[in-house]
């Protein structure tokens, strides 16, 4: 069976596998490719630059002949321990003339050849291909790499960041850091890198720290404004609301990915309160939810500032705003942000249409 490759320690285990060679065939896929990337590199770093010329192939199935590619496979190293073939897009070399041939490669591999496989899925696991992977554990090595749900991306920046700088990072600040850069792992990874860099000898990586370096990527008053409406201060949620206009009147779109940010927010809040309605402790919840007990503790602290009979009023005026700035009202960006800051504070009922 697979690694479950939605961790970091996961991706660890792969790493030290790929660095020992521990087997001769590697079978990597998934829709994230951020793992299956570094992990072709570590595969790379097997040769040294000296050996690499003549002992590294990198082969794309669209472009390859499955009879090439195993003759290459099949051969022994010039002048060193080891061969590195990649082929990526593997399954994609059926239109070159079929990848039966490959199924008595994966029960007999070359000892010297490492050979890496990425692809975006497995083969069908009632074929012949597919039966002969799985059944070759001896000498093949698969992992699936799915892409996170977004839930899990704030627990993924806290793995991530301890794994790859051994720093802790504060949890708004992961929560932040994934909000603003969104599912995408190789992006997030490589904003961690600059904060980690940036605070140096710092053993924790704060929310300041983040609103600092990553900014740019969208302006931060969002989660000032979220704070300011959990904390129901009306007043300064209509300021934050005003700037937030004026660093986005040429940019409609920032609204909305703003509106959908704090859909995301009161999704997580529902899921807490509605278990807190039916009478669940703090740690029922947080395991029923399975969030990290770093951002738990964040989310649970923002899930107090509402009760279960008033997000549901929160979720029309999302939905109302959203359709308003799509076109479904007459009220201009200005009016439409502005009321629904006032509608999920609990300061205004309605809002109008066409």
């Amino acid at each position: 069976m697979p690694y479950n490759s939605d961790s970091t320690e996961t991706f660890a285990k792969l790493k030290r596998s790929i660095s020992s060679a521990e087997f001769p065939v590697y079978y990597l896929y998934g829709d994230e490719p951020f793992y299956i990337d570094l992990l072709q590199k570590e595969a790379e770093t097997l040769l040294p630059p000296g050996q690499k010329d003549f002992n590294f192939d990198l082969f794309y199935g669209a472009d390859s002949d499955p009879q090439k590619v195993l003759s290459v496979v099949r051969s022994y190293p010039m002048m060193a321990e080891k061969r590195v073939v990649i082929v990526r897009d593997f399954l994609q070399m059926k239109s070159q003339g079929g990848l039966d041939p490959f199924k008595d490669y994966f029960q007999n591999p070359n000892p010297t050849t490492l050979l890496f496989i990425a692809e975006t899925s497995f083969p069908d696991r009632r074929t012949s291909l597919g039966k002969s992977i799985t059944a070759s554990k001896k000498f093949v090595k698969t992992a699936s790499f799915e892409r996170l749900a977004d839930h899990k991306l704030s627990e993924w920046v806290i793995e991530w960041t301890a794994a790859a700088f051994q720093k802790s990072i504060d949890a708004r600040a992961a929560h932040m850091l994934a909000q603003l850069v969104g599912n995408q792992l190789r992006l997030l990874a490589a904003e961690i890198e600059k904060i980690g860099l940036f605070t140096a000898e710092k053993k924790e990586i704060t929310f300041e720290d983040v609103k600092e370096i990553v900014g740019h990527y969208r302006e931060y008053t969002t989660f000032e404004l979220k704070e300011a409406i959990f904390q129901r201060d009306v007043t300064k949620a209509l300021l934050l609301g005003r700037q937030i206009l004026s660093q986005s009147q040429s940019d409609p779109g920032e609204l909305i990915r703003t509106i959908s940010f704090m859909n995301s927010i009161f999704r997580d809040l529902w899921q807490i309160t509605r278990l807190k309605s039916r009478g669940m402790s703090k740690d029922q919840v947080q395991k029923a939810l399975d969030i990290h007990p770093r951002i738990f503790y964040h989310k649970w602290r923002e899930a107090s500032s509402y009760r279960f009979d008033e997000i549901p009023f929160v979720f029309e005026a999302l939905l109302d705003a959203d359709q308003a700035l799509k076109g479904h009202s007459t009220l201009d960006p200005s009016s439409i942000l502005l009321m629904l800051i006032r509608r999920i504070t609990g300061q205004q009922q309605t809002v109008t249409q066409k």
